[in-house]
């Protein structure tokens, strides 16, 4: 039980009756070609996204945002909020650049109406407060920081005709490199979500096409998916299992058949490809350009391997960024996201 608390222009105005219809009876649900994984029942992407990310966690706390957001002792608090419990799905979309965050966001609104579902509260651009703290203390996804007056924020609720209501937050950026993106948080009570969409069959198929001979390894499709979820959570992981015969030669059973498959589940991911590097008999400058000749010799391996050179900026820092949770700290590469 949930708590008490949280174009043509005629064309894009019958987006929302098209999306309604393709919900169909029964709430049923078409997978999206190029991911495997489903819109939610209770709510229909935008006709032209794609569907990047799809988690589900279950039985949590949750605090819906029902005000703008401020910063107070360090901690971002919002005006208002109500707290809730139960499992949430959290899937995130990629809009075609053809339209525009309003669209989108006009989109919704006009569904939610259409579905007799309850506004809580809405927000556009400045009044919403500082969009890095809906991406990183919020949602905790990088990949929605923006200018703040490209971003949409909207709070809804919608009954069911059960005893239990179910909460959605949605939040609408444009990025500074134009790309859009859609997050919504869907609050339900425990044991009455949705299957998690998102099968080790739908990821292993991917893994054979962007790396055939890696293929088939099911445990090795689930960690690469399970990296790329913390990289768009965390911002950034250490790269598992990278040596270096020589500072520009990998040593020879360096495998890069994670990092690939990772960095092809979601092609839209943009890195920045740090090497770390700490020896006490070297001179800091020397640390500096041998982690920087490291970096730039995995970035063109990987390069070599079919990732495109514009999604990865290679840099050295040497030890100059000591903070490490890992194992080998001392000579790690980690990926960052731009």
């Amino acid at each position: 039980m949930i708590l008490n608390f949280r174009d043509s222009f005629i064309y894009l105005r019958l987006l929302p009756l098209l999306a309604l219809i393709a919900a169909g009876n029964a709430y049923s649900q078409p997978e999206d070609p190029a991911t495997g994984f489903a819109d939610h029942s209770l709510l229909a992407g935008f006709s032209d996204s794609e569907i990047t990310a799809r988690l589900l966690a279950r039985d949590i706390n949750y605090t819906i945002v029902l005000g703008g957001l401020q910063r107070t002792r360090g901690e971002v608090i919002p005006e208002n909020s109500e707290r809730l419990r139960g499992d949430v799905t959290k899937i995130t979309y990629e809009v075609s650049q053809e339209f525009t965050a309003d669209d989108v966001y006009q989109y919704f609104r006009e569904q939610l109406e259409s579905r007799n579902y309850s506004e809580l509260f809405s927000c556009e651009g400045r009044a919403c407060g500082s969009s890095n703290y809906w991406a990183n203390d919020i949602f905790r996804n990088r990949i929605l920081y923006g200018p703040e007056r490209n971003q949409f924020y909207l709070a809804f609720r919608t009954n069911r005709g059960t005893e239990t209501e179910v909460y959605f937050a949605l939040y609408i950026i444009t990025r500074a490199n134009r790309k859009i993106y859609a997050h919504v948080e869907i609050v339900e009570p425990g044991g009455t979500q949705e299957p998690e969409q998102q099968a080790p069959q739908v990821i292993s198929r991917q893994l054979e096409s962007a790396n055939p001979e890696s293929s088939g390894s099911a445990d090795a499709a689930l960690q690469a998916a399970d990296l790329i979820r913390q990289l768009q959570q965390r911002g950034s992981i250490i790269l598992p299992d990278i040596g270096f015969q020589s500072d520009n030669q990998l040593a020879q059973n360096t495998d890069l058949s994670l990092i690939v498959s990772l960095l092809n589940l979601d092609r839209s991911v943009l890195v920045y490809l740090v090497s770390h590097l700490n020896e006490e008999s070297q001179a800091l400058q020397m640390l500096m350009q041998r982690s920087n000749t490291r970096a730039n010799t995995l970035r063109q391996a990987l390069i070599t391997e079919g990732i495109e050179a514009s999604r990865i900026i290679a840099a050295g820092v040497g030890p100059l960024a000591p903070s490490c949770d890992g194992i080998n700290c001392e000579q790690r590469i980690e990926l960052v996201l731009r």
